[in-house]
């Protein structure tokens, strides 16, 4: 059941990804060069206030220049690496199958 969540999940941010980028082809092409929309402005649409509390929180610490890389990256980057890490914890295991060649 929690497989299933979290692949769940991942296809969800996978095709949020997929807008995102459909979104930022758009407008690359309306304006001739690549457009990427940085996941600080869509935070920043989304919920100002807890990106001020995240800022707050990474200022001044040894995260900080990360957290400021994070915030830079193209927002359909962001969810296709977290949509492909859930689809990797949710993957199903191989079964061991006996007495058959594994090269094949």
């Amino acid at each position: 059941m929690i497989r299933f969540l979290f692949r769940f999940i991942g296809l969800w941010l996978l095709a949020g990804a997929f807008v995102a980028l459909v979104i930022d082809g758009t407008r690359s092409v309306s304006a001739s060069q690549f457009v990427a929309a940085p996941l600080r402005s869509i935070w920043t649409l989304l919920h100002p206030a807890s990106l001020a509390a995240a800022q707050a929180r990474f200022a001044g610490g040894p995260g900080e220049p990360l957290f400021e890389y994070l915030l830079s990256a193209p927002f359909f980057a962001f969810l296709a690496v977290f949509g492909l890490l859930f689809l990797l914890i949710g993957r199903r295991k191989r079964e061991k199958i006996i007495g058959y060649s594994s090269r094949d």
